[in-house]
């Protein structure tokens, strides 16, 4: 039995998704993957659900009925996650935007290195993304700008979403009042986690756009989380207490 689980959320990822389950199985850390699958047009489910025999145990599907957003696919993620205990759990895309391979720095991080969570950061040491056009670079970094000057938190890449969590985490967090769905519930989760009192590390990676597959990123979504960072300001942070 792993003690950590790797969280994907999939729409339309055909392309990506087979590779990806294979190349998180070859690490040399034994990590557990979770797929979360928002009943795609493309066949995406059809693939995970071809390779769970080859990989009982080890992986698993969540099928949901439609693209119901980000983040109330990792919040059914973690809600499984804590229900079958495991320690450490793992936000990541399907893309290979995030590099598997940096899994394991994030593991370290949590495991060893002190931190309740850990953030795979582009902007902890300058800037580390790969294929992006100047336009999204300077966007993604002036929104970091913006949400550290509205929420003071001290978190270079706030909407970063190659984290790891530990189980203490998660048990705090009401996930039942993470309200945002996109970009905004990344930086809503972190917001939270630190208001908390947890340490929150940035661990140096280096972010790569995709190469196959479609971008899920729209204009609603930038507004949400434009707008929702001021409502973060104010928002009335307690732990969930544990029975």
């Amino acid at each position: 039995m792993s003690d950590s689980l790797v969280i994907i959320p999939t729409y339309n990822e055909k392309e990506n998704i087979r590779k990806m389950i294979q190349k998180v199985f070859s690490l040399s850390k034994e990590f557990h993957l979770l797929i979360v699958e928002d009943n795609s047009p493309d066949g995406t489910g059809d693939i995970v659900r071809s390779m769970l025999p080859q990989y009982e145990g080890k992986l698993f599907m969540l099928e949901r009925k439609g693209k119901l957003g980000l983040g109330t696919a990792y919040i059914a993620g973690f809600k499984w996650a804590l229900q079958h205990d495991y320690q450490f759990i793992f936000e990541m895309d399907c893309d290979f935007s995030h590099n598997p391979e940096d899994l394991i720095k994030l593991y370290d991080a949590c495991n060893t290195g002190g931190a309740d969570l850990a953030i795979g950061s582009r902007y902890i040491k300058g800037v580390n993304v790969v294929n992006w056009p100047l336009g999204r670079v300077l966007m993604s970094y002036c929104a970091s700008m913006y949400v550290d000057f509205i929420t003071s938190m001290p978190i270079k890449d706030t909407t970063a979403g190659f984290k790891c969590y530990t189980r203490k985490v998660l048990d705090q967090i009401d996930l039942d009042k993470i309200k945002f769905m996109g970009y905004a519930f990344q930086i809503e989760m972190k917001y939270t986690a630190w208001k908390l009192g947890f340490k929150l590390v940035e661990v140096p990676i280096i972010f790569t756009d995709r190469t196959e597959g479609t971008s899920k990123m729209s204009s609603k979504i930038f507004k949400e989380a434009f707008f929702g960072v001021i409502s973060l300001r104010f928002k009335r942070i307690s732990a969930r207490r544990i029975a």
